[in-house]
């Protein structure tokens, strides 16, 4: 299965009234299931190539930050993943609050199964907040910025 499948896969099932899928796939599998604390918990596994890790779980819940309204326009996350603000733990951020940002430039990484994918601005904007610590988890469409479009 293809990670752009997984993503819709996982968009169409946060979207429903499903509360557990399964599917599985020759030696690939995917489980999903909602209902811990109002967040979701997605677990792959894959054919192991050397001794494999433990399924990873990815578990997402509201916290009083994100629950409060968000006032303005927002760059959302396009899939589920670990938000990452910089290139590199020893590397400064993308961006910051007051960063004044064009259209294609990269504001984050998102990390999802192993593979790093940069999110960038569609439009030109200011970043007024970032909503997301670095490292901690994402859902898909939540808001990962505050900006104000420019």
């Amino acid at each position: 299965m293809e990670f752009k499948d997984i993503k819709e896969l996982i968009r169409v099932f946060d979207k429903s009234d499903l509360n557990k899928l399964k599917i599985k796939d020759g030696e690939f599998e995917i489980s999903m299931q909602t209902g811990f604390d109002g967040g979701s918990i997605v677990t792959t596994t894959a054919p192991a190539v050397q001794s494999a890790p433990a399924p990873v779980a990815t578990t997402t819940s509201v916290t009083a930050e994100t629950a409060a309204p968000i006032i303005g326009d927002t760059i959302n996350s396009p899939m589920i993943g670990t938000f990452y603000a910089s290139p590199s733990p020893e590397s400064a951020a993308f961006v910051k609050v007051g960063d004044t940002v064009k259209a294609g430039q990269t504001l984050c990484i998102l990390e999802a199964m192993k593979i790093m994918n940069e999110v960038e601005a569609e439009f030109d904007c200011k970043i007024v907040k970032v909503l997301v610590e670095d490292s901690n988890p994402v859902e898909y469409d939540m808001p990962l910025f505050v900006v104000e479009k420019l």
